[in-house]
């Protein structure tokens, strides 16, 4: 990314994984100072809700320490949406899909969309916050520029499946198998999905993008028929053996190669 590029850009390492910060509006005090409380609020989710930390307030209430009513009330915010987006995908989408209470599916995304709209609520009106390889992506990365993203292949190495381009906000979520093999369960049988090697959904707002991502992707044969009846959601899923499929309007959105000035990237990373 060029230096001379306008804005501001900050990485942050946390929640055990990269969260980066490209914001391409004049970076005026408030907009600095929401960008700071939006790295905090991503420590404090980490606190709250890492399943790899025993003091977390989501590790005390999966082991019965503590009731849901002694938790911060953001725990019941990510509760109540993982709730929504079960019901909304018949239970492919699940917060203890390996007998236990870990609603990690749902919090990055969510906790990613969080960030954005306090640099929004601030006056940021370009931007684009992406947490671990999921991106939510506001306005244009210059004056007649769209945000440009690249999704990488979960087959080849260094290579791009295809270029999303960003006419508008919207939210990209991709799952898939490239970094941590088939570790994405199939909720009603305990068992990995393994149907896609990768599935990217691009949607209006990243909490449920990702969390209807990972139901897809655990869904498996099922996927294309219920995301073809989704509103306002579009998909790319990669096979195994390298075949694509792409819902109908997916075409929205282009495809090409690089282009300076505006690229972005998404990776594979659940």
């Amino acid at each position: 990314m060029p230096d001379t590029l306008p804005g501001l850009r900050h990485v942050e390492h946390v929640m055990g994984t990269v969260f980066s910060f490209d914001i391409r509006d004049n970076p005026t005090p408030a907009i600095r100072h929401a960008l700071a409380e939006a790295v905090r609020q991503l420590h404090r989710v980490d606190e709250v809700f890492s399943t790899y930390r025993a003091d977390s307030h989501i590790s005390r209430l999966a082991r019965g320490e503590i009731r849901q009513d002694a938790c911060p009330p953001e725990v019941h915010e990510v509760l109540s949406l993982c709730a929504q987006a079960t019901h909304a995908t018949d239970g492919w989408f699940s917060i203890a899909p390996a007998g236990t209470l870990d609603p990690s599916g749902l919090v990055k995304g969510w906790a990613t969309e969080v960030a954005s709209q306090l640099l929004h609520d601030a006056g940021a009106q370009h931007t684009c916050v992406n947490g671990g390889g999921d991106l939510q992506i506001r306005g244009q990365a210059a004056p007649g520029t769209p945000w440009r993203i690249g999704i990488a292949h979960p087959l080849r190495p260094g290579e791009l499946v295809t270029v999303i381009t960003a006419h508008h906000d919207l939210a990209v979520a991709t799952s898939g198998t490239a970094e941590r093999g088939a570790h994405i369960l199939n909720p009603h049988h305990g068992t990995a999905a393994t149907t896609f090697a990768s599935l990217t959904l691009i949607g209006p707002r990243l909490t449920m993008t990702d969390a209807y991502a990972t139901a897809a992707f655990a869904r498996g044969d099922g996927a294309q028929n219920w995301l073809d009846s989704l509103g306002g959601y579009e998909a790319l899923a990669v096979l195994p053996d390298g075949h694509e499929w792409r819902t109908p309007g997916f075409h929205r959105y282009g495809a090409g190669g690089p282009e300076r000035g505006g690229d972005r990237s998404a990776g594979t990373r659940r």
